[in-house]
């Protein structure tokens, strides 16, 4: 934090020199090269005269309420009276930096949505298969993420992750997962590596994960369930859509990972589908009620992902055309 020495005379500045004794004192024209990311204390008129960006608690005279109220609508942090300067201002200074990073942190937060949204593959079509996919945060960022790449002429590896919890950190993990694109070569590869890092590194996150391979001459597609639901489903035409459940452990709660590959054969317009557990907030029930009503609707091609959702809502769609 830095205190500006202000331009004109005050009775009061001897009071103010006690007060920031430990704050570094700078000139009026030093702070053309302010550092955006300390807190400035400067005179208001100063501040008004000068125009500078810097975050600034701002000081007037009792009687320059005026000055305040514009100095707040040229964004000043805060404003204290010369007059009546706090008797303990670290302690008001350290509420109002806390505060100015905790809104500096949700206005960098659309900027960094757009990024994540950057890293999502394109969705594109392999051969005689179309990978669509729907991406929808409840918030700005997600926990939830998709992923696929071609493996050498006829093979595309994919995964659909959900990251346990919401906010930030969660958000950050989807972007290391980002990190995995064509550093892989087999679902079992992917869930391996990605189990060991977890937990070498120690992170208090575990991931769910449905990760697979689809072969585009055999038409054989085969993949792991990782702790994931909802599980994976088949839907062909003139069958009962198919249910792949499973009771593995997600990734990072132990090194004993036990993997199981189930093979399906992709028929002529079937589809193979992913989702995160955000696909069963619009309907009502228990979670198996809210399941089966959504292999309703895809069965049927009638699932609508709402406008406002309570969770990240991501799905994957392999389509054989």
């Amino acid at each position: 934090m830095y205190f500006v020495y202000p331009s004109r005379e005050l009775r009061q500045l001897d009071k103010a020199l006690t007060l920031f004794a430990d704050i570094e004192w700078v000139k009026l024209t030093l702070v053309e090269m302010c550092d955006p990311y300390q807190i400035y204390i400067a005179d208001v008129h100063d501040y008004l005269n000068n125009q500078w960006t810097c975050p600034t608690v701002v000081i007037a005279r009792e009687d320059e309420g005026a000055a305040l109220s514009m100095a707040w609508q040229k964004g000043a942090l805060a404003g204290w009276i010369w007059e009546d300067l706090p008797e303990q201002p670290y302690d008001k200074l350290q509420q109002i930096e806390a505060q100015y990073k905790r809104n500096q942190d949700s206005r960098d937060l659309p900027t960094a949505a757009e990024l994540q949204q950057r890293l999502l593959p394109t969705q594109q079509q392999f051969g005689q298969y179309d990978f669509q996919y729907l991406f929808q945060p409840t918030a700005y960022l997600s926990g939830d993420w998709i992923d696929f790449w071609q493996v050498g002429e006829d093979q595309v590896l994919f995964y659909l992750a959900d990251v346990s919890g919401h906010g930030v950190t969660s958000s950050l993990l989807t972007s290391w997962l980002a990190g995995f694109h064509k550093r892989a070569h087999s679902p079992k590869h992917l869930i391996v590596k990605l189990n060991d890092m977890l937990i070498k590194e120690n992170i208090e996150k575990h991931i769910t994960m449905i990760a697979g391979m689809i072969d585009l001459k055999t038409n054989q597609l085969r993949f792991i369930n990782a702790g994931h639901f909802p599980p994976a489903i088949y839907i062909a035409p003139n069958q009962e859509p198919v249910v792949f459940n499973s009771s593995s452990f997600p990734l990072g709660l132990t090194d004993d990972l036990k993997i199981d590959e189930i093979t399906v054969d992709m028929q002529p317009d079937s589809q193979f589908i992913l989702c995160s557990d955000g696909a069963l907030e619009p309907y009502k029930g228990g979670i198996n009620e809210q399941f089966q009503l959504l292999l309703n609707d895809l069965a049927n091609k009638q699932f609508t992902a709402p406008t406002h959702v309570n969770d990240d809502i991501a799905m994957l769609k392999i389509i054989h055309k």
